[in-house]
């Protein structure tokens, strides 16, 4: 049942609930599959059984496990290692960028300064850029 037009997906990790659904309805608008997880632990998790996304978008703030612990431990077990990774975050301070960027992150987006179809924009850029 594979096809060619496979939809992309995104696993959308954040811990603010109105976000998650916003971009989820946003995402699946653009056509996209989404699967929404509200922290780290349960991204890392859903990666670890076996989920392979073809975008991990995640926040940086988040309780127990803030996402650039996330992306290290995705990276360092070689989780998904297809997928692009786009940070999603109101941090905008370039020394949280740069440590994004360290890690190896594909995208890095400022949540204040940019509304959700511009984001999806993006994720779409990124995903494009990143397909062999």
């Amino acid at each position: 049942m594979e096809s060619n037009t496979k939809k992309p997906s995104l696993l959308l990790v954040d811990d603010d609930q109105f976000l998650l659904n916003m971009y989820s309805l946003k995402f699946q608008n653009s056509g996209f599959e989404v699967e929404v997880v509200n922290s780290g632990l349960l991204a890392l998790q859903k990666l670890r059984d076996g989920y392979t996304p073809s975008v991990v978008l995640c926040d940086l703030v988040m309780p127990s496990m803030d996402g650039l612990e996330f992306i290290k431990k995705v990276r360092e077990e070689r989780l998904s290692p297809l997928s692009a990774i786009v940070v999603l975050t109101n941090q905008s301070q370039s020394v949280e960028i740069e440590r994004a960027k360290e890690i190896g992150v594909d995208g890095y987006i400022v949540k204040a300064s940019t509304i959700p179809s511009e984001v999806v924009q993006e994720v779409q850029n990124i995903l494009a850029k990143k397909k062999p």
